[in-house]
């Protein structure tokens, strides 16, 4: 088949089209394909493939002629589906390099904004290590800013866990700034992460925890003078299953606990409740335990007082029957 390089479109058949090794993109998601599928069937291919020529030699001597894809690999695939035999492409120089060939992808992915935040860090990161891109080399390439990418390159540095959740939208992008301020303190981390995931938390409170988290590990280098402080801020946290935070002040001070919901607060007046009601029976206990003489003794002179009102009012009684009608006959 002739063909025409440059930016010249032809046909070449789907099954001759190799995907493309350094395709960013590592997943693909079936609703959507079926239905590009589906446009396809109806309209065509709007926008044609990249791809290169790629010639291999065959045991006869003579030569395979197959197609590498640059950019359209969600294009390829719906049309597969669709039951395209042939699609429209534009070649590429095959002399191009490889970097060329992953520089493609990325940019093409992230003008159709196809690429997750995790996708796209491990592509910035690629043509950064394998390449020799600069951050502001490869910003430039992709038309953003020099921090845009090394704070996609960042998200690497995520636990395995948090890099799914990024990559299958359980927690946006934005979320994982505060994520990392952490990262020399793993359990915290993991505790954020949860709380983001099961309480729903806005990348606002998000960034409020992790700051306090973070001004708390400072301020209680401060507090090494009063462990005691340090010691009631962990048990009212233990006890309360909340973050509890205590600022002393020239005379006396407050005690800050975190919540999210109304729920939370309940619970936290029951838990006060129910202990303040253990604390008063405990005491009480205590101190019955501790006098145990002094009360018999006061339970003694209160009975005895008790009985000597009951007489007083069993003469009286009598002295008021002495003269009633009853006694006297005619």
């Amino acid at each position: 088949m002739s063909y025409f390089q440059g930016d010249s479109i032809f046909w070449v058949e789907v099954e001759k089209i190799k995907p493309n090794p350094f395709q960013p993109r590592r997943e693909f998601e079936q609703n959507k394909l079926n239905s590009l599928s589906e446009s396809i069937r109806q309209y065509g291919i709007l926008q044609p493939l990249v791809v290169t020529r790629v010639e291999k030699g065959k045991d006869d001597g003579g030569l395979l002629v197959e197609y590498e894809l640059i950019a359209g690999e969600r294009r390829l695939r719906a049309s597969k589906l669709a039951g395209l035999i042939q699609v429209p492409v534009i070649i590429r120089d095959e002399e191009e390099d490889e970097g060329i060939k992953l520089e493609l992808a990325i940019i093409e992915n992230l003008q159709r904004e196809d690429l997750n935040p995790m996708d796209r860090a491990r592509a910035f990161d690629r043509l950064i290590k394998e390449f020799g891109f600069k951050h502001l080399e490869v910003a430039r390439k992709v038309g953003k800013s020099r921090e845009y990418v090394s704070n996609t390159v960042r998200l690497l540095a995520l636990p395995e866990e948090m890099m799914q959740a990024v990559a299958s939208g359980q927690i946006l992008e934005g979320h994982t700034r505060p994520i990392l301020m952490l990262k020399d303190r793993p359990e915290e981390q993991a505790t954020l992460f949860k709380e983001i995931i099961y309480k729903k938390l806005s990348i606002r409170d998000t960034e409020s925890i992790a700051r306090r988290i973070a001004y708390d590990k400072v301020r209680k280098k401060d507090l090494a003078i009063d462990p005691e402080l340090v010691e009631f801020e962990e048990k009212l946290a233990e006890s309360l299953g909340a973050r509890v935070q205590i600022e002393r002040k020239e005379v006396g001070g407050k005690v800050i606990i975190d919540f999210f919901t109304n729920e939370d607060i309940k619970k936290i007046i029951d838990m006060l409740h129910s202990n303040v009601a253990r604390n008063s029976d405990d005491a009480l206990k205590n101190y019955e335990a501790g006098n145990g003489d002094y009360i018999a003794r006061e339970k003694a002179e209160f009975n005895k007082t008790q009985n000597n009102e009951n007489n007083v009012v069993s003469e009286e009684k009598d002295d008021d029957n002495l003269y009633s009608l009853k006694d006297f006959s005619i």
